[in-house]
C-alpha cells in the first residue's frame, strides 16, 4: 500500500515546509520536494491545503457505564466520528466500578474496540479502588497489556472516586512503574454536600449544576492531587481543567518541581455557563463535570494555550441522548421529549443528569475556527495542543503526532477555505443532539489517513471499519 501526497504545505508543532510525502506500508518513508511517484501509488494533490499530523484526542469515553445508563457511541460510530473530524488516534478512559478488577476491566474495554475501531487507539487504565490485589493487577496492565497511564477520580464518591489512602498507593505504584496518572480533580465531599443543600432548597434544574461544583472545588482537587504527586514523585496529568484557580494551583506545583501536565477540553474553550440555563430543560445538554464556566475562564484558557501553559485539548467525549438519557434528571420525572423514555420513579434533579457532551467529531474544527481563524493561537500551537503534546506525554511520539520519516502515515489534508455548519443531522456520532447545533465553522479535514489508508476523502467517509490498531505503550522506566 503506497500513498503519495503531492504539493503538501506541511505544518507540525515545530516547522512548516513545502514538500511531497511518500508513505509505504503504513509509515512515512520520504519527505522532500519533487519526489518521484512510485508506480501504482495512490496520489493526493494537496495544493492550496495544509497537511497536519493526525490529531490525537487524549480523553474520550466510548464504552461508558455511567449514572445508570450507557454512553451512546460504540467504537464503530465513535471512531468514524473522530476520523471525520481529523482525529486519527483516541485514548479512551477505562472506567471500571469499584467492584471490578482493573486487569479484567482493561481486557473488557479492549474487546469493545478490537476489530471494530477504524482509528488507532489506546487506553488509560482506571483505578477505582486499591487493595492487596491491585499492585499485581496494575503491573500486569502495564507489562502485559501495554497500558502506560492510569486514571483516578477525585470525584463521583461511591462510584469511581477513590479515598486518599488509595490515591497515595496508586501514585506511589505509578512512580515506581514509570507511568503517568491522569486525574479528574474535584473535592468529592464538597460536591456531595453542596448538591445535597441545593436540592434541599428546591434548586433542581440544570442551571444549578455549576454552582454545585464551583471553581474553588476544582482548584482544591487540583491542589490535593499536586500535594500527593509531590510526596510520591509521580507524574500527573490533570484532565478537563476548566478554570483560572485550577490552573494556578497546578502552576504553583510545577514551580515546586511537580511533574504535571494540563489538559483542557473543547467545550470549555467555546461554551459558557449560560448554556446550562437554557429553558425547557435544554440546559441539560451542557451538563458535564467540571462544569462549563463563565467567559473569563474561557479567555484565560485560550491565553494558556497560546503560551504553552496548557498542554493539550481533548474532549472528554461522553455521549448521551438528550431525549431520553439527559432527561433522567428532569425535575418532572417522565417529562421527556421522546415517548420511549421510561421514568425512574425517583424525584429527579440535576444530580441525575448523565454528565458529558458529545464532541469528538467537532474538536478540531472548533479549535481551528475559534483559535486559529480567530487569531488566538497560531498553527504550530494548534498542532501541538491537538496532537503532538498528547503523543509526547503518553508515549506515542514520534510514531504519532509528527510528520517525519519513520512516523506512522497518519495525515490530515486540511482545507482552510471550507465553510460549514455543525448539526446533529449530519454528524457521525450516535447522539440525538449537538451541543454546537447551527454553529458556523471554518476549515475541515478533507482527506484523513490512518497508517497510509485513506479513511476520509473529499470530506466523505470511505474508511474500513476495523482498520484501527491497539497502540501498546511502554512505561517510561521500562
Amino acid at each position: 500500500m503506497t500513498l503519495f501526497i503531492r504539493n503538501a504545505d506541511i505544518v507540525t508543532s515545530s516547522k512548516r515546509c513545502s514538500a511531497d510525502i511518500l508513505c509505504e506500508n503504513g509509515t512515512i518513508t520520504a519527505i522532500g520536494p519533487g519526489l518521484e511517484v512510485p508506480d501504482g501509488a495512490e496520489v493526493i494533490d494537496a495544493s492550496g491545503k495544509l497537511v497536519f499530523p493526525g490529531f490525537i484526542d487524549p480523553h474520550v469515553h466510548i464504552y461508558l457505564p455511567f449514572m445508570g445508563t450507557f454512553s451512546k457511541d460504540d467504537w464503530a460510530s465513535g471512531s468514524k466520528a473522530a476520523l471525520m473530524g481529523g482525529t486519527t488516534t483516541l485514548i479512551e478512559m477505562c472506567c471500571p466500578s469499584r467492584a471490578e478488577d482493573p486487569l479484567e476491566a482493561i481486557r473488557l474495554w479492549k474487546s469493545k474496540a478490537a476489530g471494530i475501531a477504524s482509528c488507532d487507539y489506546t487506553f488509560h487504565a482506571g483505578v477505582t479502588r486499591f487493595d492487596e490485589s491491585t499492585p499485581a493487577a496494575l503491573k500486569a496492565v502495564v507489562e502485559e497489556e501495554g497500558i502506560a497511564s492510569f486514571k483516578v477520580f477525585l470525584a463521583y464518591k461511591g462510584a469511581f472516586g477513590i479515598e486518599d489512602t488509595e490515591l497515595y498507593q496508586t501514585l506511589s505504584l505509578a512512580s515506581d512503574l514509570g507511568v503517568v496518572v491522569t486525574a479528574h480533580c474535584e473535592n468529592a465531599d464538597l460536591v456531595a454536600e453542596t448538591q445535597k443543600r441545593l436540592v434541599g432548597e428546591g434548586k433542581t434544574g440544570p442551571e444549578w449544576h455549576e454552582p454545585s461544583r464551583p471553581v474553588t472545588v476544582e482548584a482544591e482537587g487540583c491542589h490535593h492531587l499536586m500535594t500527593f504527586a509531590e510526596m510520591t514523585g509521580a507524574e500527573v496529568y490533570v484532565v478537563h481543567t476548566s478554570c483560572i484557580p485550577a490552573v494556578e494551583a497546578i502552576l504553583a506545583a510545577r514551580e515546586r518541581g511537580v511533574k504535571a501536565s494540563i489538559e483542557t477540553v473543547a467545550p470549555y474553550l467555546t461554551l459558557d455557563a449560560s448554556y446550562a440555563g437554557k429553558p425547557d430543560f435544554e440546559g441539560a445538554k451542557y451538563v458535564m463535570s467540571p462544569p462549563i464556566r463563565s467567559r473569563e475562564h474561557q479567555e484565560f484558557l485560550w491565553q494558556c494555550l497560546a503560551d504553552g501553559t496548557v498542554d493539550t485539548v481533548g474532549t472528554d467525549h461522553a455521549p448521551f441522548d438528550f431525549a431520553t438519557q439527559k432527561h433522567m434528571g428532569h425535575p418532572e420525572a417522565g417529562k421527556a421529549v421522546d415517548a420511549s423514555f421510561q421514568p425512574t420513579g425517583k424525584a429527579a434533579d440535576f444530580t441525575l443528569i448523565p454528565n458529558g457532551i458529545p464532541s469528538v467529531e467537532e474538536r478540531v474544527k472548533l479549535l481551528y475556527t475559534h483559535g486559529v481563524a480567530a487569531g488566538k493561537i497560531d498553527l504550530a500551537t494548534f498542532v501541538r495542543c491537538a496532537s503532538t503534546r498528547a503523543a509526547e506525554i503518553f508515549g506515542l511520539y514520534p510514531r504519532k503526532g509528527e510528520i517525519a520519516v519513520g512516523s506512522d502515515a497518519d495525515l490530515v489534508v486540511w482545507d482552510p477555505e471550507w465553510r460549514g455548519t455543525i448539526s446533529a443531522a449530519t454528524h457521525s456520532m450516535a447522539t440525538d443532539y449537538s451541543a454546537f447545533e447551527g454553529w458556523p465553522v471554518v476549515g475541515r479535514a478533507e482527506t484523513v489517513t490512518v497508517r497510509g489508508r485513506v479513511m476520509v476523502k473529499a470530506g466523505k467517509w470511505c474508511g474500513d471499519p476495523g482498520w484501527g490498531e491497539f497502540l501498546a505503550r511502554k512505561a517510561k522506566l521500562s
